[in-house]
């Protein structure tokens, strides 16, 4: 076996990892705002948001072990869980750490969804932004594969998606004009204005 093996595996996992997570941010803030409303269908958008949360738990989970078996750096539960535990690039390596720990409030608070109040789940997913930059540079600042060009204009490309679609994700989202398949009426008859319906 290739001595560097487990260090491929750290990387590219870490790379792997990083795109699941800007894909379900982005999936999140597609199905929350509704940027594709005419095309978009939200039970699939839920589906894919919540199988790429848990793509990327699986391949942070990888990166986690790889760094473990990997040789040639010392990691153990004390250095990849603890801020600056770390002797390698304890500043490179606390910002993985911090979006480790984002990405696990995430996704716990997900699966407790339907036993907590929505203001204090929604507060608390929005952590996943936070889980991305902070994944995002702990990629730049630690990875040893941040020279490489196509690393470089991937995660500019990346980058610039992302920030566009969360900056629509800030602005107001006008309410969507109901359809007739959605079972609200098109129009107000005269009925319904007698009824008071």
């Amino acid at each position: 076996m290739d001595e560097q093996f487990w260090w491929y595996i750290v990387r590219s996992s870490g790379i792997v990892a990083l795109v699941l997570l800007g894909a379900c941010l982005l999936w999140g803030i597609l199905l929350t705002t509704r940027i594709l409303r005419s095309i978009d269908r939200p039970a699939w958008l839920l589906d894919l948001h919540r199988w790429l949360g848990v793509l990327t738990v699986a391949f942070t989970a990888i990166h986690l072990l790889a760094l473990v078996a990997d040789d040639y750096l010392t990691f153990g539960l004390v250095e990849l869980f603890i801020p600056f535990a770390s002797e390698w690039k304890p500043g490179a390596v606390a910002w993985g750490i911090l979006a480790f720990w984002f990405l696990v409030a995430v996704q716990f608070s997900s699966m407790f969804m339907k036993r907590m109040s929505r203001p204090v789940w929604r507060r608390i997913h929005l952590f996943g932004y936070l889980s991305f930059w902070t994944a995002s540079i702990h990629g730049a600042t630690s990875g040893t594969d941040s020279a490489n060009a196509l690393y470089r204009y991937g995660a500019l490309v990346g980058l610039s998606v992302l920030m566009l679609v969360t900056a629509f994700r800030l602005l107001p989202v006008p309410p969507r004009p109901p359809t007739p398949g959605d079972g609200a009426p098109s129009e107000a008859s005269p009925t319904d204005t007698v009824t008071g319906t």
